[in-house]
């Protein structure tokens, strides 16, 4: 029997883990708590654990999971800046869910946008007090409206289909342009100048971290739209809440949030909340955050933890190589497992 401590472990996750598990003699032991390296010896006697994007998976973390004998680390996400791959690196393999929903991710980006633009958030309160007033309930259409899409991976590709949907004119700043694909690929600097609405689908690095950042902000259009589904670091709040106040940018739809850690998946509303900045952006009138929702569909839940099992057998059963490894071994870490037929080491 495999055994797998399971972090920040919610009620959403259990039935499709606990289904997978059993058809595979796979025991699964549910923990609320995150891991971190005050929680890390809860996973004592376990192969394996199961973690998600707010999960601390430090150098410090890493090392006491292999004092204690875990040798898999099991990410339920596509994301991985929580995980010091580096470190994990001739220890403890590391696995990862890269494609659950991209759909259930790219309808979220989309709902949150029309929801803003057309201020449905606003009527759906007041008629709720029976106040069937139009005022201040004027949006635009996106037919027509340029969009840059940031990250062309398969969820930046399916957001870019349902802005075409819509009639938008879709331009993409990527490093690695998806060949054949018929999108216009621009400089970054290109896409904060001609877009209406910004999307961001690309992962967190050293180098995107606070790509939107208060220069940026300056190089964009008056009133543009900023989408955020991704990671939350990608923005620099601060410079965020600056851009707004200075009537720069016109709305910002937030599915994360760079501090999000301590704050998201759990109910605080009985609590005074102790993150300034972020308060205050939820107190703007053209500010729509939901708390890391985008991924939360049956069809997704149901991927990730079938993906995650599968990954989690091959990695103990398989003499193989592990199924979506990730790994230092290249410095490449996803695209170093491509060239070879066997585990990282």
């Amino acid at each position: 029997m495999i055994r797998v401590a399971f972090f920040d472990a919610k009620a959403y996750d259990r039935p499709s883990f606990e289904h997978y598990g059993s058809e595979h003699d796979m025991q699964f032991r549910f923990l609320e708590t995150k891991l971190n390296e005050d929680t890390v010896e809860l996973a004592r006697g376990c192969d394996a654990v199961c973690v998600f994007v707010n999960d601390t998976v430090n150098a410090a973390v890493i090392d006491r999971l292999y004092d204690i004998g875990v040798k898999l680390i099991a990410l339920r996400s596509a994301g991985y800046n929580n995980v010091d791959v580096q470190a994990a690196f001739g220890k403890i393999h590391v696995v990862h869910v890269p494609a659950y929903s991209p759909y259930a991710v790219a309808e979220h980006a989309i709902a949150l946008l029309l929801t803003s633009v057309r201020r449905i958030h606003k009527a759906y309160n007041r008629t709720r007090e029976f106040n069937f007033s139009l005022n201040g309930l004027t949006g635009f259409d996106f037919h027509g409206k340029t969009v840059g899409v940031i990250g062309t991976g398969k969820i930046g590709r399916i957001f870019i289909d349902i802005c075409r949907g819509f009639g938008m004119k879709v331009i993409a700043y990527d490093l690695f342009p998806a060949q054949d694909s018929g999108i216009e690929y621009v400089t970054l600097d290109e896409l904060f100048a001609r877009s209406d609405v910004i999307s961001l689908h690309c992962p967190l690095t050293d180098g995107t971290r606070h790509m939107i950042n208060a220069a940026a902000i300056e190089k964009m259009k008056k009133g543009v739209v900023i989408v955020n589904t991704s990671r939350g670091a990608l923005i620099d709040a601060e410079a965020l809440l600056e851009g707004i106040k200075a009537r720069k940018i016109g709305a910002a739809c937030l599915d994360v949030y760079e501090e999000e850690a301590d704050i998201f998946f759990e109910d605080r509303s009985g609590h005074i909340l102790n993150d300034e900045l972020l308060s205050r952006l939820i107190s703007m009138p053209n500010v729509i955050v939901t708390s890391h929702q985008a991924f939360l569909t049956e069809e997704a839940l149901n991927n990730i933890a079938e993906t995650t099992v599968g990954n989690i057998l091959s990695c103990f059963e398989n003499d193989g190589v592990c199924n979506n490894e990730l790994c230092y071994r290249c410095g490449s870490i996803e695209r170093c497992k491509k060239e070879r037929k066997e585990k990282c080491f």
